[in-house]
């Protein structure tokens, strides 16, 4: 379960927020767009996705191969020939070239040719062969659930990318306010030294200064700006939206709450795309052992043979007109059950079972490190989460003294008390803090989101990020 503190009411939850933002932010042009929208853009846009489907349809469609191959066989055939009858008595082994002769056989070569028709109507099934014909259809329907685990796994990183650029530019568009606030007071600054500098008050060499840090924030306002136009071209590449549209809810801090009230009730789910597609790769090769096994066990073949001859050769030798040959004069039939093993099937078996079996082993062993690699991004992210809620608490402190410290100092140099030093320091100050509440903030996020994906609970975490 989430690491989650329930030690703060939410009247001062609420309080702690609005002090931590500075200031709300300027209304935005495009209507916000929400993880969940993002994540759904690009689950229908990136190709790899299409790819992964079309691996899936293939995997189903050899699966229904493999099962429709069990059916009986039923093969029809018919032959016209015209050719010599000359043999030999004695027996051969034929290699499939050597046409096979019946009768014909005479004292001398006999070349006078003759005609003959056969037809062969015949079928074979496996009657029994003991488990053979279950295994290869859970083989290829093992081999089907990797590619629908491989598809959901895509998904699912997709997901945990889409939403670590999501909470990236969420802050940065943070930070760009801060950064736009920092902006502004030291024009403020600058300002007030050259008032005091034009009446004598302090030396024109502040006015300098000043103008130096202004020029300086203007920089950092310049860069922050830049990351924000980069993360939104980068979402823009995964969820093929126009970059300019892709745009957090940054107006309000409600989001903030909601997501940390349910973030704390989600539990580690039992179902993980990431374990589940390593899990359906060890299944595979157990199913590869156990049609190993039944691959090598004796069948039982029914068989049923009807066949029709007819020749221009009768019973007598005695060579008629070669029509006579394209009739069918004699009419057969076979019914047959065949039994057949291999004597050297246990030898062929324990060397492809030692071969599946390391690899079962392997697979076995690429489940576990991955199950480790999760387990410690789910530990180092709920350290995190504990670190960063911790220092939002501490974050209304450093905000209220700083903005304290700040108005002070402002006041002191504009009465000649203090030097350009003191003030420039006090708006460090408050400007690191807001810069802290916005990194603090992010962590806390972003290490919701890791311990979300690791435990399986990615997609009840993103719908409680409105």
């Amino acid at each position: 379960m989430f690491f989650f503190y329930k030690t703060m009411t939410w009247c001062t939850m609420s309080l702690m927020m609005l002090f931590m933002l500075p200031m709300p932010l300027p209304a935005q042009q495009s209507t916000p767009v929400s993880l969940k929208q993002l994540i759904d853009s690009a689950r229908h846009h990136l190709p790899i996705l299409a790819q992964k489907q079309a691996l899936i349809n293939g995997a189903d469609a050899q699966t229904r191969f493999v099962r429709n191959s069990f059916l009986p066989t039923a093969t029809v055939a018919d032959e016209l020939a015209l050719s010599t009858d000359n043999s030999l008595p004695g027996s051969y082994s034929s290699y499939g070239i050597i046409p096979s002769t019946s009768s014909g056989i005479h004292s001398t070569n006999n070349y006078q040719p003759a005609t003959g028709n056969i037809g062969i109507l015949y079928s074979q099934y496996d009657l029994e062969d003991f488990g053979y014909k279950k295994a290869v259809v859970q083989n290829a329907q093992a081999g089907a659930n990797v590619n629908r685990a491989d598809l959901a796994q895509q998904q699912y990183q997709l997901a945990w990318q889409t939403g670590q650029l999501y909470f990236e530019l969420r802050k940065n568009m943070y930070q760009l306010e801060v950064d736009r606030q920092n902006v502004q007071r030291y024009t403020d600054v600058y300002k007030v030294i050259q008032a005091v500098t034009r009446s004598g008050i302090k030396p024109g060499a502040d006015s300098s200064l000043a103008l130096a840090e202004l020029s300086r924030t203007r920089i950092q306002f310049n860069q922050t700006a830049g990351k924000v136009l980069q993360l939104q071209q980068q979402l823009g590449y995964i969820t093929g939206l126009p970059a300019d549209v892709i745009l957090p809810d940054t107006n309000t801090t409600k989001a903030y709450l909601g997501a940390m009230s349910i973030a704390g009730n989600v539990f580690d789910s039992t179902y993980n795309p990431l374990t589940d597609y390593y899990e359906k790769q060890k299944q595979v090769f157990l199913s590869a052992e156990n049609l190993v096994k039944k691959s090598y066990l004796p069948r039982i073949v029914l068989m049923g043979t009807v066949w029709g001859r007819g020749s221009s050769i009768d019973y007598n030798s005695d060579y008629k007109s070669l029509s006579t040959g394209l009739g069918y004069q004699r009419l057969n039939y076979m019914a047959g059950v065949t039994i057949s093993y291999d004597l050297f099937n246990p030898l062929h078996k324990r060397d492809r079972l030692a071969v599946t079996h390391y690899q079962t082993i392997a697979s076995s062993q690429a489940l576990n490190q991955q199950m480790l690699y999760l387990q410690n991004i789910s530990n180092n992210a709920g350290t995190a989460i504990t670190t960063a809620w911790q220092n939002l608490q501490e974050i209304p402190v450093q905000i209220g003294a700083s903005v304290d410290g700040y108005n002070q100092k402002t006041a002191q140099y504009k009465a000649g008390i203090i030097n350009l030093v003191d003030l420039t320091n006090a708006t460090f100050v408050l400007y690191r803090a807001q810069t802290d509440y916005v990194q603090t903030l992010s962590d806390w996020f972003l290490a919701n989101l890791d311990k979300a994906a690791a435990t399986g609970s990615l997609d009840l975490f993103i719908q409680s990020v409105k």
